[in-house]
């Protein structure tokens, strides 16, 4: 059983001149189960890698030490860790290989190994046999599959970063009964970071909150922490129990149709089952279409199809005229007129989305990936922000005011100059959502765009989307939030086996 003692723990990125995490005094005994909080960018990620001996000393500088019974985290003697982002660690091209591979590299005898991983995959729900390809999963059920990996080697601290993040209400609740049962010997500890706090309590003994300004804000039992400390950390950006929408947004009138979706479908490669069949949908301007669905449903699928970003298989996705028209183009987010510039491509309009220029699709439509840091291609985070407004030719003024404002509006400015692969996960999130916004596209396609927010930082999302919905742009929201939802959405469909299951609603 395993022993954790943080003392005096500090880190800095390469290149940083603020300290990720700093000046954190930890110790966790056998059996404990921590839920570890802190607003975005407080260093719960960080720390949780400083615990799992995943910060090499030549990406930064660090203070203090890390101790597990005594040693220095490495080796043999590592907790077992799931990163907020599972694509990280997956690492072998087949589902039931990539469970394995932790077993190989513990030295467990090969008769014993398959039994184990198919005990594991079972236990976290992943419903797909051993050969299922890694690169064919959804996000969540990436997220199962790596805690699969995580739990098979059965470790003595368990360190989980958003475990349930990327799942549906159905699956976090089967990943959240896995956890519960691995813990339910008391022969492991876990440091859980997790915003869905309310349902995670039940697996947790303890709160510890990350101060912004360095070491621990608060440490103690749930319910004493929340009731001496909820309103205080609430303020701060800390999910609490019952925190969320503050209540139900006005109705919107559609507008004209800005896209449409007839009979669409998708085949991945090397599949035989399509992901998506037979959709037909709309997304008017001036609303906000929610589309829901279990893990792999083909909603992250339909979201690059709705944006320009994969061909269709079968049917098709048109862009009418008030999308593509030069007269209907959305005004900057900075609230300068537009350039005449970017309504070039003009002759791309009755092409679908899939044929037009970069700088057409971006000045129409903006993406947000499932995952951020698949569209960063900048060295700092402004430039990132700057690099849409350029392609269309705006004035160095304006897209300087809107570098600004986003960078204001979504609490990056203090990241301006940071490179984007060194932010934390919601932080990237963020900066993903200014990117699409940058260009001031007339339709926003949003796959999870509040992914990883602390409480203050989701509800100014939702209110800057809100904004736009209501300013006249049509937005398409792939989410397991139902927050979100109840907070935005105008409209919902539902996916299932890459079908709708329903026509459009009121929400």
């Amino acid at each position: 059983m395993t022993t954790l003692a943080v003392r005096g723990f500090s880190w800095r990125h390469a290149g940083r001149s603020a300290w990720a995490v700093r000046d954190v005094d930890l110790h966790v005994e056998p059996g404990e189960r921590v839920l570890l909080l802190g607003a975005s960018g407080a260093g719960k990620s960080t720390l949780l890698a400083g615990i799992a001996g995943l910060l090499p000393t030549d990406t930064g500088e660090s203070a203090g030490e890390i101790l597990l019974d005594g040693r220095p985290p490495g080796g043999t003697h590592r907790p077992g860790i799931l990163f907020q982002d599972p694509e990280t660690q997956l690492v072998m091209a087949r589902s039931g290989d990539d469970v394995a591979f932790g077993l190989e590299c513990r030295g467990v005898p090969p008769a014993a190994i398959w039994p184990r991983v198919d005990e594991t995959l079972r236990t976290v729900g992943f419903g797909y046999p051993r050969d299922r390809a890694t690169d064919a999963l959804s996000g969540g059920e990436k997220q199962r599959l790596a805690l699969a990996g995580v739990l098979a080697p059965d470790p003595e601290l368990l360190l989980l970063d958003e475990p349930t993040a990327n799942l549906d209400p159905a699956g976090a609740e089967l990943v959240r009964a896995a956890i519960a049962g691995a813990l339910a010997d008391r022969r492991r500890s876990m440091i859980l970071v997790e915003h869905r706090v309310a349902e995670a309590l039940p697996l947790v003994d303890r709160v510890v909150v990350l101060a912004a300004g360095g070491g621990i804000a608060v440490d103690g039992p749930p319910a004493k922490v929340f009731a001496e400390h909820g309103e205080t950390l609430a303020a701060q950006g800390v999910w609490v129990p019952g925190s969320g929408p503050a209540g139900t947004h006005p109705s919107r009138t559609a507008g004209p149709t800005l896209l449409r979706a007839e009979r669409l479908g998708y085949t991945h490669r090397d599949r035989s089952t399509p992901a998506l069949s037979d959709v037909d949908l709309s997304v008017p301007a001036g609303q906000v279409l929610a589309v829901l669905g279990h893990n792999g449903s083909g909603k992250s699928t339909l979201a690059l199809l709705l944006g320009g970003l994969l061909a269709p298989g079968t049917g098709r996705v048109v862009a009418e005229p008030a999308l593509t028209d030069r007269s209907t183009a959305s005004r900057p987010i900075a609230g300068t007129d537009r350039a005449a510039a970017s309504a070039r491509g003009g002759r791309s309009a009755a092409r679908p989305p899939h044929r037009w220029r970069a700088a057409a699709l971006a000045g129409r439509i903006g993406s947000v990936f499932q995952n951020p840091e698949h569209q960063f291609v900048a060295a700092r985070v402004r430039d990132e922000l700057a690099l849409g407004p350029r392609r269309l030719h705006r004035p160095a003024a304006e897209i300087a005011a809107t570098v600004d404002e986003l960078l204001d509006r979504l609490r990056l400015s203090r990241l301006a100059d940071a490179n984007p692969y060194s932010l934390s996960g919601g932080e990237q999130r963020r900066l993903s959502v200014a990117t699409a916004l940058s260009a001031a596209p007339r339709l926003l396609v949003l796959d999870e765009p509040t992914f990883g927010q602390d409480l203050r930082t989701w509800r100014e999302t939702v209110a800057l989307l809100g904004e736009l919905a209501d300013d006249g742009r049509g937005l398409a929201v792939v989410t397991h939030d139902t927050d979100l939802v109840d907070a935005l959405a105008d409209r919902t469909v539902t996916l299932a086996g890459g079908r709708l299951t329903a026509p459009a609603e009121v929400a």
